[in-house]
């Protein structure tokens, strides 16, 4: 395989990186608007919630896509990792990461894989939880229940504190994944500076909010 051939393989690969995390970040500002309704009003929430489990379109075909994006998103990111770990090897007698490069930006796999792990967590609690709740015991439909069930996950202290490290994480995942995204798929104009003062407000924001959510619901228990 030609040294060009190669390149363009490498631009297509953080191209699709790029686009499935633009995804994942529409889908995780959705997710973001729904959990901070229930700050402010339980009806809302489980109205909003009760949609979100019950819409087949969202249920049969947006949740499989979003899963497929998980896993095509993390998978990509190990195989570039280990892309640009090689490329250092040969091309670098001393590398000096610090110097050139952001922490976040050097360490997207550990963030990465916290994010992962907080993934399955999230999972765990809540779409294994509806599995359960919906197609093996075959509960009644209460559209009244989701505020309850979410309440709960954040009663224990040491359940809140993962869930706020986690949050920590996915902010510096973010606040390199964001801008970088842009800058894989070529966006480059008059609203660039802009744009890239954005992903770092939404790096911090969103992050900050989730975190916020889990307190106040772990201190109002």
């Amino acid at each position: 395989m030609s040294n060009t051939t190669l390149l363009k393989s490498s631009i297509a690969k953080k191209i699709a990186m790029a686009l499935s995390g633009l995804f994942l970040i529409s889908f995780l500002s959705l997710h973001f608007f729904i959990n901070f309704m229930s700050v402010f009003s339980a009806e809302v929430y489980n109205m909003m919630s009760h949609f979100m489990g019950y819409n087949p379109v969202i249920q049969f075909l947006m949740q499989p896509i979003l899963i497929a994006g998980v896993i095509f998103h993390f998978v990509m990111g190990f195989v570039l990792e280990i892309k640009n770990r090689n490329a250092r090897k040969v091309s670098y007698v001393k590398y000096n990461g610090s110097a050139n490069s952001s922490w976040a930006s050097r360490n997207m796999i550990i963030s990465g894989l916290v994010v992962l792990a907080f993934l399955g967590l999230h999972m765990y609690d809540f779409w294994a939880h509806e599995v359960v709740y919906k197609y093996v015991k075959v509960n009644p439909i209460d559209n009244t229940r989701y505020y309850e069930e979410l309440v709960a996950k954040f009663i224990s202290p040491v359940r809140t504190l993962l869930y706020c490290v986690s949050f920590v994480l996915l902010a510096l995942h973010l606040w390199h994944g964001f801008n970088s995204s842009f800058q894989s798929v070529g966006f480059n104009n008059k609203f660039s500076r802009q744009l890239h003062k954005l992903g770092y407000a939404f790096a911090i924001i969103v992050p900050l909010g989730f975190i916020f959510i889990a307190l106040f619901h772990h201190f109002n228990n």
